[in-house]
């Protein structure tokens, strides 16, 4: 299984605009160290963005955090798969940043 360095970004707020508190997002972090053994996050600073909805059409203007993983391509679909449902979130973006990844 040839594991890559990916990007996973997880909302500061929920759908309802309220911040989402560091011990829900504790959890997360807790879920990749276990599936993956390790978790890089990047900040302090936010990550801003907009999408439109496919369905709805509805524009979205969110905040993020941008979290890097090494992992495989099938655990970072399980990951992300997860972090839809653990923040109640229409959709999660994620990409692959490089598949030549070494730690020495």
């Amino acid at each position: 299984m040839e594991k890559s360095l990916w990007v996973i970004l997880v909302p500061r707020k929920t759908n309802g605009g309220k911040p989402i508190r560091t011990r829900h997002h504790k959890v997360f972090d807790q879920k990749v160290l276990d599936m993956t053994g390790g978790l890089t996050i990047v900040g302090p600073s936010s990550v801003n963005g907009y999408w439109k909805a496919v369905g709805s059409g509805a524009t979205y203007e969110e905040s993020t955090i941008e979290v890097r993983i090494m992992c495989t391509e099938e655990q970072i679909i399980d990951i992300a798969g997860w972090a839809k449902r653990h923040y109640n979130q229409e959709a999660i973006m994620f990409y692959e940043i490089s598949n030549n990844v070494r730690i020495i």
